[in-house]
Order: C-alpha cells, then structure tokens, then sequence
C-alpha cells in the first residue's frame, strides 16, 4: 500500500493529498470544500490540513511535524486556534446558533472568528457535514465566507455539495475524494490494531471504499452483527407473505436504529448506553437505543402488528436511511449474483443466501427495486414518516 506524505493521515487518497499539498507550497485559498462519500476520509483530510497550517515547526516542509507544541495540542482537540462546528440535535443538522440560542450554531462560530487569534499565527475554521447547514445558517455564513478574518483558512466537508448554495460551492476550492481502495483499507485496520487480517478484508470489502464505516464497524461488533442479520432478513421477506413483510419491516427499523446506536456508542466511548427494552446498560449493542412501543394502531391493524421507534422522528428517519443503504448494497449484491460476478458482492457472508434468491427473482428486480430505494431516500430527506416509507418498500419487496 502507498504510504501517506509525511505527516499526512488520510490514506488511500494520493490525489487529494497531493492537491492539499501543493495548496500548502503555493498559498493556502481562504475557503476549502472537501466532498465525496461518507466515510471516505474527507474528516481526516481536513484535520490534516489543519496540523499542517498550525504546525509550528521552522522548516515548512515539515508540516505537520505532528511533534511541536501546536501539533500536541491539536492532537488532543485542544487548539485554542482550531475552531469547530459540526451538526447537533435529533435532525443532524448545523443551525444558525447565536446568542440566545441552546444549540451552537453558525453565528457562534462567526462571533469566535471575529477574535483575535490566540497564538497570533493562523486560525482554522473545519465545518463537518456542512451540507447539513440548514438555510438560515448557510445564509448567515455568507459574508464570512466571502472576507473571513485575516489569516483565517475555513474547511468544509460535504458528501451532498447539491445541498449547498451555489454561492457558498462557487467561493470555495474543491478537494474531491472517493472511495479508498480495498487493500488501502485493510491496511488501516490492521496498523490501527481495529481487526486481524481476515476481519480487515471482509470489512474493507463490506465498506464499499469507505474507511470511515470500515473503522466504525471495527469498533462496534455487535453492530457488525446486527447489520449481517439485517442484510439476510432482507432476501428472506422475497417471499414472504403480505402481513409478514410489514411485521418483519417494522423490526428491521427497529434493528438498524440499534445498530446505529452502537457506532454512536463505540464512537464516544464512556457514555450509558440503553437497551432495546429501555433499560440502562453498558452492552456492546451501545448508546441510546431505541425504546419499543407498539405502533399506533396496531392493535386495530392486523397487518401492521410489528413494533415501532418511541424516539423524535428524525431519528427514526435517520435509521430508515440507514436501513434503506443496508438495502441498496444487498439489491448490488443481488444483481452481481444474477449476472455471475459473486466474486464481487460485498457481503460475502451471504453469499448463499444469495445465489438462492437470485434464482427466485426476475433479472429486471434489481434495477426496479434500486429507483424504489432511491424514491425512498427522497422522501425520508423530506420528512415522510420513516414507518410508512419502509411499509412501502417491503410491500414491493417480491419476487
């Protein structure tokens, strides 16, 4: 595997590196966009821009020397010039904050960039997920952007540019990543200690090129189950019955919020975590699962006698989206099944669940059932119940 430059974290990204690189030789643009799929590596990217800006080493080759007191202090997130915003709240998303205001938004960041800078040298602002600004907040973001305080370089990542106003894409230089090769990423979970070999294959290949979904999989086994399970239960409902596929759809909702409970979890090590069944724990399942209640009329209901989420919507629409991408990458599967690639299906653990429903459906099924998964995506980014978009799909989940 290509090692990464020095000082530079980010692998399996040779050309944005090298852009970053060149940017730090030739002048910094006050205003980078790092875009590309989730869990791609644009996070550690713009983390590794930042050392390298705030490095206090003499030689600028070396930056970042990851050794210097600015580089330690950046390393333990606690840089007084490092400024960081990224999304809160049930929705996920960066509001436009102020005083006032309980959540940390836009305008807090633009009040702190108005200071001083507390080391007198350079000051870097990293704006994750920034797609996820609401419309408010972008606006109010504006005329940082367009003269941001002097010495100031502000970072965004996005995996949804479209998201962004054209105003903000257009005064920011692009950095695009995409997904990391798979040896790359098993490579990165064998150096970080995260997996053995054999472990580090199957999720670099489970990852699709996505580091960052690889190394979170790593550190949450359980979640690791919870999502095989998921994926087989999927090409089981393709011939189940009516009523079976609406009980069946509403735990697999249920499921998948379990599973992204977990990836919270093992991402913020130290905080409770709470069971299915509403009990506090300490499980590998991890934080904040989801409380079971019967869905609203299911007792009067009987082909919807499944359980439902006893949490704000947007977090059960958060993991009907979860759930819909478990869903994209076993229809993939399917179809590379169908054509005589399963060499190539990521969820190699399902291969002969597989193979046996790829004889059951007709060669059209994938490309009819991936337009019903991205109609699904559509309408929980538009606030349709979650209950209802997953009723939808697994009624049209058949052979």
């Amino acid at each position: 595997m290509a090692q990464p430059a020095d000082g530079f974290r980010t692998r399996g990204q040779p050309a944005a590196v090298a852009a970053a690189r060149a940017m730090l030789r030739g002048g910094m643009p006050h205003a980078l966009l790092l875009t590309g799929p989730t869990g791609a590596g644009k996070s550690t990217l713009a983390n590794d821009i930042a050392a390298a800006l705030l490095c206090r080493d003499p030689d600028p080759a070396r930056h970042p020397c990851r050794e210097c007191r600015s580089c330690r202090a950046l390393e333990h997130d606690n840089h007084p010039d490092l400024h960081r915003l990224g999304t809160t709240g049930a929705g996920a998303v960066i509001p436009i904050g102020g005083p006032g205001r309980e959540e940390r938004g836009v305008r807090d960041l633009v009040r702190e960039l108005s200071l001083l800078p507390v080391e007198g040298g350079a000051r870097v602002a990293i704006i994750s997920a920034a797609d996820r600004m609401t419309e408010d907040a972008q606006a109010a973001f504006l005329k940082t952007l367009e003269e941001p305080p002097a010495g100031t370089v502000l970072i965004l990542t996005a995996s949804d540019e479209e998201r962004l106003l054209e105003t903000i894409r257009s005064r920011c230089v692009r950095i695009r990543l995409g997904p990391v090769p798979r040896r790359d990423v098993e490579a990165l979970l064998v150096d970080e200690g995260l997996a053995d070999a054999p472990l580090a294959a199957r999720l670099a290949r489970l990852s699709g090129g996505r580091p960052g979904d690889a190394i979170a999989l790593a550190r949450a086994p359980a979640s690791l189950v919870i999502r095989g399970e998921v994926g087989r239960t999927l090409l089981d409902l393709i011939v189940a019955t009516r009523s079976d596929r609406l009980r069946v759809g509403r735990d697999l909702l249920s499921r998948t919020a379990e599973m992204t409970a977990g990836l919270v979890q093992a991402a913020q090590p130290g905080q409770p975590a709470r069971t299915s069944r509403g009990r506090r724990g300490t499980g590998p399942a991890g934080d904040a699962a989801p409380t079971l209640a019967p869905h609203e009329g299911a007792a009067d209901d009987p082909d919807v006698p499944g359980p439902a989420l006893r949490v704000p919507a947007a977090e059960r629409r958060a993991a009907a989206l979860v759930l819909v991408g478990i869903w994209r990458d076993v229809v993939r599967d399917l179809a590379l099944v169908h054509l005589g690639e399963p060499g190539d299906v990521r969820q190699v653990d399902l291969l002969d669940d597989l193979e046996a429903a790829a004889g059951r459906v007709q060669p059209t099924f994938a490309a009819t059932q991936l337009g019903r998964l991205d109609t699904a995506g559509e309408r929980l980014e538009g606030n349709v119940s979650p209950e209802l978009v997953v009723d939808a799909l697994v009624l049209g989940w058949v052979a």
